[in-house]
């Protein structure tokens, strides 16, 4: 028998090496992102500011500000609210992720604002670009996770609900025509800190979480419904799912902090 070329030899342990190390390659590639802090704790140099009556990156009034490192909310610049309602956009959207909110109602509610905004904000996911808003569009056309305190009555008012500005969304089987829909979480009192969580599944699932306990969960955002006011019309295409779009801090009148946004981004899987 012939004997083979020695160099045979060590192509094969080459080849080998080779595969070994793509298919290791292939695992990290593969594996779930890390958690990322989309809030540095020190600027908002990564946030966009759109303010109702306002350009983007208008912040009036300082209506949100870095101190003690948090996010803060906050109306000590203003005169009148003329529904200046007030949205802080992180500059990448994203479509399946995990996101970490962590927040406390604090200070004074502005005494122009709409009554239903007392001890009232949440954040916006899948939400349309701030650049494509008008500059006296109110809302942002988005799914939102509403955020809520207790009030004065003393009465059940549970925090991590759905509202849609300009969207619906799929709930026990069929578009449910409210605006909002009330998650099966506690009520928190004003000044205590609040984790709230939300996974979102592109344009298929979303499910709200109130520090670790799944509160809300429903399907298929989609653009629809009414509430947004004062929008470009060829943005508006009810009907259309929302599989991806921009995170938002929202501002509607009441002081609160944000000291935590973290995102992990969800790998799709078939």
């Amino acid at each position: 028998m012939k004997k083979r070329p020695y160099y045979l030899g060590g192509m094969v342990i080459l080849l080998s090496v080779f595969f070994c190390c793509a298919c290791m390659q292939t695992k990290q590639l593969s594996a779930p992102d890390e958690w990322k802090e989309l809030f540095n704790g020190k600027d908002m140099n990564d946030w966009w500011v759109k303010i109702n009556h306002h350009e983007v990156d208008d912040n009036f009034g300082k209506t949100f500000r870095v101190e003690d490192g948090m996010i803060k909310v906050r109306y000590d610049q203003y005169d009148d609210f003329n529904n200046r309602f007030a949205h802080l956009y992180y500059k990448k959207p994203f479509d399946y992720f995990h996101l970490i909110v962590e927040y406390r109602f604090t200070g004074k509610f502005h005494h122009n604002a709409p009554g239903y905004a007392i001890r009232n904000s949440g954040v916006m996911f899948h939400s349309q670009d701030p650049r494509t808003m008008y500059k006296d569009q109110d809302w942002p056309i988005s799914v939102e996770m509403q955020f809520l305190a207790a009030l004065d009555d003393g009465k059940p008012r549970p925090t991590g609900n759905m509202c849609s500005p300009g969207t619906d969304v799929v709930y026990e089987g069929r578009v449910d025509p409210r605006h909002c829909i009330e998650s099966t979480s506690k009520t928190y009192p004003m000044e205590e800190w609040v984790r709230a969580e939300a996974m979102v599944y592109g344009d298929s699932l979303v499910k709200h979480i109130i520090n670790g306990d799944t509160v809300l969960v429903y399907s298929k955002p989609q653009i629809g419904g009414g509430v947004v006011n004062n929008y470009n019309p060829s943005i508006k295409i009810d009907g259309k799912l929302l599989s991806s779009g921009y995170i938002a801090l929202q501002a509607e009148g009441q002081e609160i902090d944000f000291r935590r946004v973290s995102i992990k981004e969800i790998p799709r899987t078939p």
